[in-house]
């Protein structure tokens, strides 16, 4: 039993949901450190706010993989986490820009973040479970290009309200602009209208049809037979979270002996609490107990070595991209253009130009999002990946030595192209790895190599920026640069199947 090869309207219709997703993420990505920044917070202390987001990622998208692997209701399998998170994601987007203190700010980002995770998690599983392995290079291309659309014009609209329509780009200390708060609004309505359009234009295959492709992939495709649970990985699992845990205890212990940057506890502390969780885990499956809890935490060991080589793509990928979204706007401001008043003209009409450069960035992403798959069906998938990462990674370090808002925007051409591949390329790589029983389970999983560098991001990077670069975020961005050519450059280590490659590049 196959899956039938849909339609581009068909993958149209079940992608669309993404612009609205990325609507919100736009609005978060280039507002969010201006919004703290004017509500007072200093620019070393902005990582750690910008926490959140990615501690929230870490939790919610392997638990909702989970559980949405095992729903089943009138609205099917993945749709009903789209609509739940699309409703909260628009709430959340009101109250944000009207947040009265920094602490509230940070706490809506916080329920946020957690929201667009609930919505966004099961689309890539979307793919996966509608899709036959020949159009999930073409499913992926096109969530990248909603990806790209929506960040276009979510990244535009505070300069869209106040340079066309008027609406007023500045504020008394301690206020957010008017412009930055329609834009908020809007994009509130944008994210719940996209999401409804794929919820009510789509259908999901049953739970029945999914087992019976299941089998029939099985059979074709040996290789995804899945790990026993014997005594053997129960030690694996213990010794990892033996080892996590002591890592953990002991540098957490440095930390605190020799007076370190308090930020780095979060990274630590949390990874002795992750070490205490396998260690729990794998003593419940020696009693033979079976749950959801030592199911997520076993399937976390016995990932696709496919998998875990991409982990190390996605770790240094994304630790740029955290750096881009932290510390361009106080970069941008102070670095290129010297202003560092907050309520000055020069200050907001700088902070404004960043979000024309976001804009720039993803509307080459969108433009480009079709053309990568070509590339890779003519040379191959870790080619394509490396060449874009590379390029973003020679843009982000070239921003030092950039005086004009012109030029700025060339470079965010290259920072563009990386982006539209590391939305789409590695997630076609991963997918034809994974057993379909367990598909939303894993790009969940897969989320933590996007989440765990923001954390080390969030952490590393204050330390550096206030220790090391004497509180000049251009510094950042150039650590960002060299973290996104090595990623680059891991891609050539990662081992897929050919035949596999080959498919999906097909369409």
């Amino acid at each position: 039993m196959q899956k039938r090869t849909l339609s581009f309207w068909e993958i149209w219709n079940m992608s669309f949901g993404f612009l609205g997703i990325q609507f919100g993420f736009a609005l978060q990505n280039a507002n969010t450190s201006r919004i703290f920044e004017t509500l007072g917070a200093e620019v070393e202390n902005i990582p750690i706010l910008w926490i959140a987001a990615p501690v929230t990622g870490l939790v919610v998208q392997p638990i909702v993989g989970y559980f949405s692997d095992r729903t089943w209701t009138r609205l099917g399998r993945r749709r009903p986490y789209f609509l739940i998170g699309a409703i909260l994601s628009s709430i959340a987007l009101f109250i944000m820009p009207n947040s009265p203190a920094l602490w509230v700010a940070a706490g809506t980002l916080w329920i946020m973040d957690a929201s667009i995770n609930i919505s966004m998690e099961p689309f890539r599983a979307f793919v996966g479970d509608n899709l036959p392995t020949r159009q999930r290079t073409l499913g992926f291309a096109m969530q990248s290009f909603f990806i790209g659309t929506g960040a276009v014009i979510g990244s535009l609209l505070p300069y869209m309200f106040s340079n066309w329509f008027g609406v007023s780009n500045t504020a008394p200390a301690g206020e957010i602009p008017d412009s930055v708060k329609w834009s908020f609004y809007v994009g509130g309505v944008a994210f719940l209208s996209a999401v409804l359009w794929t919820v009510f234009k789509t259908k999901e295959y049953s739970p029945e049809e999914l087992a019976a492709f299941e089998k029939t992939e099985k059979e074709t495709r040996p290789e995804r037979i899945e790990i026993q649970d014997t005594e053997k990985n129960i030690k694996k699992q213990f010794n990892t979270g033996l080892g996590m845990f002591l890592s953990g205890a002991i540098v957490s212990f440095l930390i605190y002996n020799y007076d370190l940057t308090k930020e780095l506890y979060i990274l630590f502390i949390g990874l002795l609490l992750v070490g205490i969780l396998f260690i729990v885990a794998s003593q419940l499956r020696k009693k033979k107990v079976q749950n959801g809890f030592t199911v997520i935490l076993t399937d976390m060991i016995n990932m696709p070595e496919t998998m875990k080589q991409l982990a190390w793509v996605q770790f240094f990928s994304w630790f740029a991209l955290f750096s881009l979204w932290i510390y361009t706007t106080p970069a941008v401001t102070g670095h290129v253009f010297g202003a560092l008043d907050t309520t000055s003209e020069l200050y907001n009409d700088s902070a404004d130009w960043v979000t024309v450069m976001f804009t720039v960035y993803n509307g080459i992403a969108a433009a480009v999002a079709f053309l990568l798959p070509v590339l890779a069906g003519k040379t191959s998938n870790k080619f394509t990946h490396m060449i874009a990462l590379v390029l973003g990674g020679l843009s982000l370090i070239s921003i030092y030595f950039l005086s004009s808002k012109t030029g700025l925007l060339v470079l965010m051409i290259g920072v563009g192209v990386a982006w539209a591949s590391i939305l789409s390329i590695p997630y076609a790589m991963l997918s034809g790895s994974l057993p379909s029983a367990k598909m939303g389970y894993y790009m969940g999983v897969f989320n933590f190599f996007v989440v765990i560098p923001q954390i080390v991001a969030a952490t590393v990077l204050g330390f550096l920026v206030k220790e090391l670069f004497n509180n000049e975020p251009i510094y950042a961005l150039i650590v960002g640069g060299f973290a996104m050519i090595i990623s680059g450059l891991l891609t050539l280590r990662v081992k897929t199947n050919k035949r596999l490659n080959i498919d999906e590049s097909a369409e």
